[in-house]
């Protein structure tokens, strides 16, 4: 999310951030959108522990801050059908991996990234995708890859691909917001 307000501090991604609504009350994201003027909300299973009543909450959050694209970044939940279904098509989301490999429930964080090393991969990288009904399935909208380098952990891999993941989600929500990337032709 940093990587994001910067790029759009700097003029380098012509967008409004409009909300930060985050399931972890203690993330640092929270803080950091206060600090940069968005409004932010803890929205949780906590909060709203009712079947439904997180999607509903969060849909209905974002539409009260004519939120146009939702941008995932770090949200560790699957999406609920009502805000898949009104935010159809405008859901994006980042994954450390070239999806369709090494995606899927379970797949996040150093999980990844071992699995990569496991796999004997020789390279590897991040993957903007789509967010749908299933976990990193959605159409692919840009992909930056990073070699796996003999010698690597999981530990020296993620950073290596947190650095490319903080490049690559400006620039591909910076053509979305150019046109240049069509979420509804995909």
């Amino acid at each position: 999310m940093q990587a994001i307000l910067e790029a759009v501090s700097s003029g380098n991604l012509p967008a409004e951030p409009r909300l930060v609504i985050c399931n972890n009350s203690g993330a640092k994201a929270l803080e950091r959108a206060r600090n940069a003027g968005i409004p932010a909300l803890h929205m949780s299973t906590v909060t709203h522990p009712g079947e439904g009543e997180l999607d509903d909450a969060m849909t209905s959050a974002m539409q009260a801050h004519a939120v146009e694209v939702v941008v995932m970044a770090g949200y560790m939940r699957k999406v609920g059908p009502r805000m898949l279904r009104t935010y159809h098509r405008r859901i994006v989301n980042i994954h450390p991996a070239l999806l369709p490999r090494h995606g899927g429930q379970g797949m996040f964080g150093i999980h990844v990234h071992e699995a990569v090393i496991a796999a004997g991969e020789k390279e590897t990288g991040a993957t903007v995708h789509l967010a749908d009904e299933e976990y990193d399935r959605g159409p692919i909208l840009a992909q930056w890859r990073v070699p796996v380098l003999d010698g690597d952990t999981p530990e020296t891999l993620q950073a290596r691909v947190l650095e490319t993941e903080h490049r690559l989600y400006p620039e591909t929500l910076r053509r979305i917001a150019l046109g240049e990337i069509e979420l509804n032709a995909l």
